[in-house]
């Protein structure tokens, strides 16, 4: 089995730098045509010469994301949040819902105060005998 394990390290480093140079936009893909690229990589694959090279110098590599301060864009770049609450609009939306759900919360919870206060009167007079009849689910 372990005799196997080179080969298939090749396969895959190879199967990995076509499928990247196939997602590649153009505009990312150094040196020369995305075609020949292609090429070099399906042609010298089992040298590793092809994916190799593809990810040395074929693909343009972005800089890091991190750099600048916490949520700020680095470099001309639009920011990518990691998380939301990352993201200072949406802990922004937060807040502002906030007031709107505890209004929503507050009008809820009456009403379900008054429904309780009718269900113990209710029952209140069952159990003295008012109102000899059930309530009507």
């Amino acid at each position: 089995m372990l005799r196997y394990l080179p080969f298939l390290l090749v396969l895959a480093l190879w199967i990995y730098a076509f499928i990247d140079c196939l997602n590649t936009p153009e505009e990312e893909v150094r040196g020369l045509p995305k075609v020949v690229w292609v090429i070099i990589i399906l042609l010298f694959g089992e040298v590793l010469v092809g994916p190799v090279a593809w990810l040395v110098a074929g693909k343009a590599r972005r800089a890091p994301v991190g750099g600048g301060a916490p949520g700020e864009p680095s470099r001309g770049r639009r920011a990518e949040w990691v998380a939301p609450d990352d993201n200072p609009e949406f802990l922004k939306s937060l807040k502002e819902n906030k007031g709107e759900d505890k209004k929503d919360d507050e009008a809820l919870l009456k009403d379900w105060e008054a429904d309780l206060r009718r269900r113990e009167d209710e029952l209140k007079r069952r159990e003295s005998g008012e109102d000899p009849q059930p309530p009507q689910a």
